[in-house]
């Protein structure tokens, strides 16, 4: 019997009832003092305290239960316990209660302490009565939280750290079947009378008794807990009298098995289950077992142990009273693999579930601290059934969830959706909530019922014949115009439907008289394509009378508030509600309607967005309760749905994304390089991602003036040493090159006055150096030429231009040098250093990587060459080794790579160096060229599986490809990498160098705008860059995920930590607001940090705004701001590309109003609007700054940057009116450059906009190719309004290819006539604007065009 710290005295309860625990701003408002239990009656008992800390209430009932029957019981003992749940503890109040608490604790337990910043929390409480405490148990958890164990002798003080019998034991468990840490503690508990036998006898007994601990923890009833607690106060707490017969063996049900509210035990095996089920439940609950459909659950083992299943219960009653059959598994620990590869199929290895719901919210395989996904997608694969990830909530009670805008928790978000993501898993509907006082699970009815539907739904699909399927094909049309109809990011919509509907034709899916062309199918969705303009023309497949809608769409009185009552203006005749689109057979094409405040500059104001108005909820009463759709297919990227009002994560009934979707399967075709939004879409519409390659990509070239200036150079370079010729052709290259606008980009280009002669040898190759680096960042600029077809893979040529920029990247993972970097070392010299001195313009570097760049090039098509048949397409790929490095290989100069290299000047390139990037390199052209875009669709379809796969940019990742897969983000909490932050410093650097280099001083505060889809592709770079400027580490903690941070020391920095107002895009927002709490956690930090103000820009301005508004600090050091929850963008983008705004202001006001919600890592649960201090922070302002990541999308391609930049905001805001420099960072190549903005709207415009072959590229894909120039277009206005930055020549130039070319602008009338109008009408508004100054000939000419083209549209 040990000795205790404290003896049987009795001590009054502390006084928490005075005490307020409400917590403003946070997610979970719960309080402790539900959960604690005070004796009443002691009667010369021994009293003991315990506390603890659990992630989870569902100990909570069963842990009170326990203690009140000791308390009422005959031993000497009287048990006081309160329980903390590991949330919280960010309450300032509640982790003092903690505090005191634990002080006067005689023994604590805590169980799954895996969030960073609160495991933090318990150790420094803990840490200084930890030798005080009679003992400390704690069960999986941090490994810094479990090295706090104390059992008497045995503790785990080494755990990770040095070897022991367990911790070896351990570790050779993971090795085995890569277990998670519970999953190797239930293995320990298996053989631990082998693993005791080496220990000595005293830590043998305490060991045991940690292990029956953990046993009896496992076991979970008020029975276990009971004697768990009774055994440690016997064996550790002092003076406590306790008869053996009171203690009982540990009362567990099977590690494993098949459970069933109604049956009378666990079955173990998968015959004695169905026996029962199919003879005897199944019968009495009138459920036809040989036709039912079957839905397989997986549970979490605690909750039956805890008999806190009533959840479990609702869910499994609401499917057998849909006459659906339910297979139940659990496991012991948190690898489900193994019960779902033994339970889900019969004896025979059929598979016999339809459907699968994961109700544990957790990964398949690993819980909350580490995960297996190729295990998990090996299994999912193998099972090939749809697999629903449902989420109790945890953190909040139901009363907390319903009345948050933020939706589910960010914690859980992280662990219960990002997560099961990466396995495959779809539609996280929350189904079960908290009950505030007893901590007991309670299942969420509407939502119950609403997974019951979804998971039958799915089960079906793989029960209908194809031929009765019913199938919506939904189609965008952004902005709302019949021109329009078939939005969607790089994709040929009516092509690519055509090819889907031709495959679904010889499936056997009824697609009625199909069109024979996708010309004709897109005028049988529109109608009449030379009316393109006006709603009531495109066809009208159905008209939904006021009464039927109001009858079938249960929340049509809620759009009142907003839109008035029905049918309202938006697709409507003003008599019924019109929902267009096309019926073929059992497949119905629908335009989706818009969002409906596009015309109304009031809406766009508004801070938080309104709701859909009632065409747009009549189009999803159609195709659910008219049309009967067994699955809706939303194609391309992106619609409005996903967007539409409602919760962050965890959708309710009330939001709008769940209410259109109901019930219906949703699959969404999304470009593969949009993780980010897909992931909303995902999450908030339940959809299935299915993804599409964009358009294979080529390099800008030179054309026109820029190609002749090229030949010039080429002249120069052989000419260089002759004085008179020499200088004569650097005449005529600076004369060509202000005649092409590059002095915008050369600020010291001598006028054309100047003669050459005067300069040296080294002067003029200064100039031809600057003017060649510019004729070479645009030649070799990457750009998507044409649209991609669904199902169309890239031919052989194709592929070559994905295949350099995969080559000329280093991957140090795979140990995989880029070729650059393994030519430039053949010939000695640091490709770093090329790339370095060729942007700086010097001329022998700019000469020696345009070598490298045309070597890698030729190197790479020697490779898909030996690959590629007659017909041009790579049909299998002949590995180099397979054909056999022969000695005649040898004799003609090695392999295809070798060769090529040294045919293009570099003999000495060594084949050992080569061999691993040519592996890597076949490896890619396989996926580059494979395809399962049709065949996801058509699995999905069938009720299968979708392959999950990464989103991003394959070139940096090419394990995005093939497409075709179920796309997903990437673990939050893994971002930033040590990578990111590594090139994160590089542009940090090269930012801060050219400030200085262009204003003499440091910028006091950078404006920064965050991406979802940047930080996924780039692993978080853009983050890295926030924190760099700030000079804060981010640092991984003990399981490797980034949520720690250290201040980097002043002397180490070397500079001023630059202030940041950081603007996050909503879907930033959604998908990262742990990495916003980094952020913010970092600028508190450095605000706080003691330092010279002259050397820390945040402490500085951050005491000026807490003086200004009588605030703390803390709370002036807020710096990261986004949308209010549930609602996206600024709007500046919609109000542009509709036109009809008044002024700029009206701009900034939207940006201002919609981007001021401020995120505060001391209040998380909300998004608060803080204008004046979003407004105070702006005017200190001194430098914008945004990144480019990816050749597929850049600043003209798409409204995000310009509606999101606020150059011209924080200009009105300053004091003294000037405008802040702005800037850009390249990094879509490895050699990541910083440019200004103009230099980069000016480089976007020479590579597409004004470029034949992309223009070209886009009208060879007809009616959307049109439509995609004039996009770009109405993008560079865009930037004129938000920054300024556009030169006067772009829209010139534009106008001289598109307006006065008389062939150009006929083929646009013919192609689109809507888009050449849309075209017309931004060129008189930039001119109206004063964004471009032209000739008075040209506007005539445009106003007469404008006529024109009205009367086609019209029928004139």
């Amino acid at each position: 019997m040990r000795s205790s710290n404290l003896q049987m005295v009795v001590t009054d309860s502390p006084n928490t009832k005075s005490i307020d625990f409400s917590g403003a701003g946070m997610f979970t408002n719960s309080s402790p003092e539900t959960r604690r239990v005070i004796p009443s009656i002691l009667d010369g008992k021994t009293k003991f305290k315990i506390v603890y800390v659990v992630l989870e209430s569902q100990y909570q009932s069963a842990l009170t239960k326990a203690c009140e029957t000791i308390n009422s019981g005959k031993e000497g003992v009287a048990v006081e316990a309160v329980g903390y749940l590991l949330e919280e503890l960010r309450n300032p109040k509640i982790l003092e209660q903690f505090k005191e608490d634990v002080s006067t604790a005689n023994i604590f337990i805590g169980s799954l302490i895996f969030v960073q910043e609160l495991a933090d929390k318990v150790i420094e409480v803990l840490t200084p009565e930890r030798d005080r405490l009679d003992a400390v148990l704690i069960f999986p958890s941090m490994p810094e939280v479990m090295r706090l164990n104390k059992v008497g002798t045995f503790s785990m003080a080494s755990l990770g750290q040095s070897k022991s019998v367990i911790g070896e034991f351990m570790k050779k468990k993971k090795k085995e079947n890569g277990s998670s840490f519970e999953e190797g503690m239930l293995k320990l508990l298996r053989t631990l009378p082998k693993v005791l036998k080496y220990l000595p006898s005293d830590k043998a007994k305490d060991a045991r008794s940690f292990m029956m601990s953990f046993q009896y923890w496992l076991g979970g009833s008020p029975q276990n807990l009971e004697s768990m607690i009774l055994m440690l106060a016997k064996e550790f707490v002092g003076g406590a009298t306790i008869s053996s017969g009171a203690i009982s063996e540990p009362v567990l049900i099977p590690d494993k098995g098949i459970w069933h509210p109604m049956g009378e035990k666990v079955f173990e095996k998968v015959d004695d289950y169905n026996d029962w089920y199919n003879n005897n439940h199944a019968p009495a609950a009138g459920i036809e077992s040989k036709t039912a459909v079957t839905v397989g659950l997986i549970l979490q083992k605690s909750h039956i142990n805890t008999k806190d299943e009533c959840h479990y219960v609702a869910l499994i009653s609401e499917l057998e009273a849909r006459g659906a059959k339910v297979v139940c598994i659990y496991s012991g620990g948190l690898d489900f693999s193994g019960p779902v590869d033994e339970y889900f199929y019969d004896s025979k290895g059929n598979v016999v579930v339809d459907s699968v719901i994961n109700l544990t919210g957790f990964a398949l395989v690993g819980g909350p601290a580490s995960q297996d996904h190729p295990k998990a997608v090996e299994t999912l694969t193998k099972l090939d059934r749809p697999y629903i990830c449902a989420v109790p909530l945890v953190f909040q009670s139901f009363e907390e969830w319903q009345r948050s805008e933020l939706g589910l928790h960010p914690i859980q978000v992280a662990l219960q959706v990002s997560l099961p993501e990466i396995d495959g898993a779809i539609e996280p509907i929350i189904f079960a909530g908290r009950e505030g006082v007893t901590g007991r699970s309670v299942p969420l009815s509407d939502r119950v019922e609403l997974l019951a539907n979804r998971a039958l739904k799915w089960a079906s699909l793989r029960k209908k014949e194809n031929k009765e399927k019913k199938v919506c094909i939904t189609l965008f049309s952004f902005p709302p115009d019949k021109g329009n109809v078939g939005t969607a990011a790089y994709l040929d919509v009516f092509g690519s439907i055509h090819a889907v509907m031709k495959k679904m034709k010889s499936e056997g899916y009824d697609v009625g008289d199909l069109p024979s062309n996708p010309e004709q199918l897109m005028q049988a969705v529109i109608n009449d394509v030379n009316a393109q303009l006006s709603s009531p023309d495109l066809n009208v497949e159905y008209r939904m009378t006021v009464s039927e809608y109001e009858k079938k769409c249960i929340y049509a009185k809620d759009l009142e508030q907003n839109w008035g009552p029905a049918p309202g203006h938006l697709n409507s005749d003003g008599k019924d509600l019109l929902i267009y689109g096309k019926k073929l057979g059992n497949v119905f094409i629908g335009v989706q309607p818009s969002f409906g405040y596009e015309g109304d500059p009031m809406r766009l104001l508004f801070s938080k967005s309104a709701s859909p108005h009632h065409g747009f909820a009549a189009y999803y009463t159609y195709v659910e309760k008219v049309f009967d759709a067994d699955a809706v297919l939303h194609f391309g990227t992106h619609g409005s749905l996903e967007f539409m009002p409602g919760k962050q994560v965890g959708m309710s009934g009330q939001c709008y994304p769940d209410r259109l979707i109901s019930q219906i399967p949703n699959l969404y075709y999304y470009a593969a390089n949009n993780p980010s939004e897909a992931t909303i879409a995902k999450r908030r519409s339940y959809a299935s991602t299915i993804s599409y390659l964009t358009p294979p990509a080529e390099n800008a070239g030179l054309y026109k003036g820029l190609k002749d200036l090229g030949e010039l150079i080429k002249s120069y370079q052989s000419l260089r040493e002759n004085s008179q010729r020499g200088a004569a052709i650097v005449n005529s290259i600076i004369s060509s090159a202000r005649t092409c606008n590059l002095d915008k980009d050369i600020t010291d280009l001598p006028q054309e006055s100047f003669d050459a002669k005067e300069f040296t040898i080294e002067q003029r190759d200064e100039v031809v150096g600057k003017v060649y680096k510019c004729l070479m960042d645009i030649e070799s600029r990457l750009l998507p030429c044409g649209l991609h077809t669904i199902g169309v893979p890239p031919s052989a040529e194709e592929a070559i231009a994905t295949l350099v920029n995969i080559a000329g990247i280093d991957r140090p993972e795979d140990k995989i040098k880029a070729l650059p970097r393994i030519i430039s070392e053949s010939i000695d010299r640091n490709i770093e250093e090329i790339y370095r001195n060729a942007n700086n313009g010097k001329l022998s570097d700019v000469e020696l990587l345009q070598k490298i760049t045309l070597a890698t090039r030729a190197a790479t098509r020697a490779l898909v060459q030996k690959s590629t048949d007659v017909n041009g397409r790579v049909t299998t790929v002949n590995p180099l080794f397979k054909q056999g490095m022969s000695f005649l290989n040898v004799l003609t100069g090695g392999s295809p790579l070798k060769k090529a290299l040294s045919e293009n000047g570099f003999n000495n390139v060594s084949e050992e160096d080569l061999t691993p990037l040519n592996d890597y390199l076949e490896f890619c052209l396989k996926q580059v060229v494979a395809d399962n875009e049709v065949g996801g669709l058509l699995n999905a379809l069938e009720g299968r599986y979708i392959i999950p796969g990464p989103g991003g940019d394959p070139i940096r990742n090419p394990d995005v490809l093939p497409t075709g897969k179920n796309m997903h983000g990437l673990d939050p909490q893994s971002i930033p990498t040590a990578a990111a932050v590594d090139v994160a410093k590089v542009v940090v650097d090269r930012l801060l160098e050219r400030m200085k280099q262009d204003s003499g001083e440091y910028p006091s505060s950078v404006a920064f705008t965050l991406w979802g889809t940047d930080n996924i592709k780039t692993y978080g770079e853009s983050l890295g860059q926030v924190l760099m400027l700030i000079g804060v580490r981010p640092v991984p903690d003990a399981l490797g995920r980034v949520n720690k941070l250290e201040l980097i020391p002043l002397e180490q920095l070397g500079r001023p930590r630059i202030d940041v107002v950081v603007t996050c895009s909503g879907v930033f927002r959604d998908l990262f607001i742990n990495q916003m709490n980094l952020l913010d956690r970092a600028v508190k930090m450095a605000a706080e940090a003691d330092e010279p103000l002259e050397m820390n820009y945040v402490r500085r301005n951050a005491l000026e705004q807490a003086k200004e508004f009588s605030i703390s600090i803390r709370d002036a050091a807020t710096r990261i701001f986004s949308n209010a929850a549930g609602s996206y963008s600024a709007n500046v983008g919609l109000t542009i590309e509709n036109g009809g705004w008044e002024n700029e202001k009206q701009l900034q006001d939207q940006f201002i109003n919609r981007k001021g919600f401020a995120f505060n890592a001391d209040r998380p649960g909300q998004m608060e609007l803080q204008t004046d201090l979003f407004k105070s922070s702006l005017k200190k302002v001194d430098l914008t700054f945004q990144n480019l990541d990816s050749s597929e999308i850049s600043l003209t391609d798409v409204s995000h940057y310009y509606d999101s930049d606020p150059t011209k905001v924080v200009s009105t805001l300053r004091d003294d009116k000037k405008k802040p420099k702005s800037f850009i960072a390249d990094t879509t190549t490895a050699n990541a450059q910083v440019r200004t903005l103009s230099e980069t709207v000016r480089l976007d415009a020479r590579t597409k906009l004004l470029n034949p072959k992309f223009y070209e590229g886009m009208l060879n894909s007809g009616y959307e190719g049109a439509r995609e120039i004039t996009k770009r277009l109405k993008n560079t206005m865009g930037w004129s309004a938000t920054a300024g930055e556009v030169d006067n020549f772009i829209y010139e130039e534009a106008s001289e290819t598109f307006i006065k070319d008389e062939k150009m602008r006929q083929r646009l009338l013919e192609t689109n006539p809507n888009a050449f109008r849309d075209m017309v009408t931004t060129f008189l508004e930039a001119n109206g604007r004063g964004y471009w100054d032209t000739s008075d000939e040209t506007l005539e000419l445009l106003q007469d065009l404008y006529q024109e083209v009205e009367d086609k549209i019209e029928g004139v």
